[in-house]
């Protein structure tokens, strides 16, 4: 049985998140001036005696994150920020197209720089 009334909520919820710049499909929370933007979601959950929180799989759906997906973790002010990892280039910090050469992540721009040096 589908709660509509909590499906309306979540869209709502949606929408207004990705207006406040809140990248709800690519699951990257915005950070530093943006936190002030995040609305409350009206979702509370209980930490657990070994210090663990579930997120509800209506986020993890909405922000792509599955099972054994890393999470970074920020802290702002008052706040605990969680994010997606995005391995990104040691050099450049671009995190499209990278590559890992001896365990270090590097971009393919950067390998190109490098190979022309």
């Amino acid at each position: 049985m589908v709660n509509y009334r909590y499906a309306n909520f979540f869209n709502d919820w949606q929408q207004k998140a990705s207006d406040a710049g809140i990248g709800v499909g690519g699951a990257k929370f915005k950070l530093g001036k943006g936190i002030g933007k995040m609305k409350a979601t009206g979702i509370v959950r209980k930490v657990d005696e070994l210090g663990r929180v579930v997120l509800p799989v209506e986020l993890r759906k909405t922000f792509d994150i599955k099972k054994e997906d890393p999470l970074e973790i920020y802290v702002d002010g008052d706040s605990i920020v969680l994010k997606k990892y995005e391995p990104a280039c040691i050099f450049c910090g671009n995190a499209k197209n990278v590559k890992r050469i001896h365990d270090k992540i590097v971009c393919e721009d950067c390998i190109e720089t490098m190979k022309s040096m």
